[in-house]
């Protein structure tokens, strides 16, 4: 097809990045007659700046950073919105081999349960004298920060007092670990296996553990350059839709890791990819656990723009006392999410779509068809702890928080 569109994309080197890398490198770009650029990145702090500097038109980007960007948090930043997401997974939580032996002491085991191994990481805590424990994560307004925190907190964990977190960016997390720098981190792949696999790490929990089918990563994209490019953003969503197709059959896992795997892209051994996407995870100590919706790319509407994600990740800010709880943040935070543009770039593919734009997270404990074909499943979505949340009852979810 002709080049109607040139658009750059800027991306982190990480798994989750695969959909803009697959789009680019296979082909479903050009096949929509789009120019796709690619710019690696280090950081997410370096990715909103080139964002706010047009730089970049659309990023591979952390699930709340448009929000906290949209809400004067994350500046400089331009007005963003996310027409999509890049995939649902795909994070786990790494500790040192020191803080690993503490917490087996105390019960933790190789299964990776987080109501279990968050237990046995309180009882630690709770026996530590001197300085606390360090944990890192990816960026304050992060999927990583927030998964963590709640992890920690359901497990009966001050994330403010009984540990200190710190930021990092994720290339950095193993070789931190290994000198001792931090004893734990929360990060996306492949970071988590070189960290069990080359710099002597353990795994404790993993996102699909904590929060299933949560969402993680999304496509930001700069609100001016959409107004001005529509054609260009509906092109570019069927592109990624295709690419997510293309992830998610088990046939193409080896091409893919092989292609992440080269400089321009992760830039790290196909034995440090593979593992995530075939869900077969090195924990630490040789063991090896499945964990088959560690990372989704496209089934249970995987790149869907949820607004109650949105809105959680919100809930999470002003848990956390990052912004105050008003009714017109949480009206930004639930417009920055935009399924009415998901909706009208793929609904000629004739593919299953949510009907509904929100749902009640943590209320779908075995995966369900939804709508009048029942061709669309979505869930098992359901939080460690029991928790549920209704993005139309914001206010009472974060009272309830405020009060734990």
């Amino acid at each position: 097809m002709t080049t109607r569109h040139t658009i750059t994309a800027g991306f982190v080197p990480l798994l989750d990045s695969a959909l803009l890398v697959v789009a680019h490198e296979m082909g479903f770009a050009e096949e929509q007659g789009v120019a796709l650029t690619l710019l690696r990145e280090r950081s997410w702090a370096s990715i909103r700046d080139r964002l706010a500097v047009r730089h970049i038109d659309v990023a591979h980007i952390l699930g709340p950073m448009p929000i906290a960007g949209n809400l004067g948090l994350n500046v400089p930043a331009p007005q963003m919105i996310v027409p999509m997401a890049l995939g649902l997974g795909g994070n786990a939580v790494t500790v040192s081999p020191a803080l690993w032996r503490a917490m087996a002491d105390k019960g933790a085991t190789d299964d990776l349960d987080a109501r279990a191994n968050g237990a046995a990481l309180r009882e630690v805590i709770a026996s530590r004298t001197g300085a606390p424990l360090r944990f890192g994560v990816v960026h304050p307004y992060s999927g990583h920060n927030y998964e963590l925190r709640y992890w920690l907190a359901a497990s009966g964990i001050d994330p403010d007092r009984d540990i200190e977190i710190v930021v990092l960016p994720p290339p950095d997390m193993g070789d931190a670990l290994a000198e001792d720098v931090i004893d734990g981190y929360c990060a996306g792949e492949p970071w988590n296996t070189f960290g069990v696999l080359r710099r002597g790490g353990h795994l404790a929990t993993v996102k699909a553990a904590i929060w299933r089918s949560s969402p993680e990563k999304v496509l930001g994209v700069n609100a001016r350059w959409r107004e001005a490019n529509p054609e260009a953003m509906a092109a570019l969503l069927v592109a990624l839709h295709q690419a997510s197709l293309w992830c998610a059959r088990p046939e193409n896992h080896a091409s893919l890791a092989s292609l992440l795997a080269k400089p321009a892209y992760v830039g790290r051994d196909v034995e440090l990819l593979l593992p995530a996407l075939s869900g077969h995870l090195p924990v630490g100590g040789g063991a090896v656990r499945f964990i088959g919706d560690f990372f989704v790319p496209n089934a249970r509407a995987a790149t869907f723009p949820w607004k109650s994600h949105a809105l959680w990740f919100y809930t999470q800010m002003v848990r956390w006392r990052q912004i105050e709880h008003t009714a017109e943040s949480q009206r930004i935070a639930a417009e920055t999410y935009r399924p009415d543009i998901y909706r009208a770039a793929l609904r000629d593919l004739g593919i299953a779509m949510p009907s509904a734009s929100a749902k009640v997270e943590g209320a779908l404990t075995v995966a369900t068809p939804v709508g009048s074909s029942g061709a669309l499943m979505l869930g098992p979505d359901g939080f460690f702890d029991g928790g549920r949340f209704d993005p139309d009852d914001v206010d009472a979810y974060i009272a309830a928080q405020s009060d734990r």
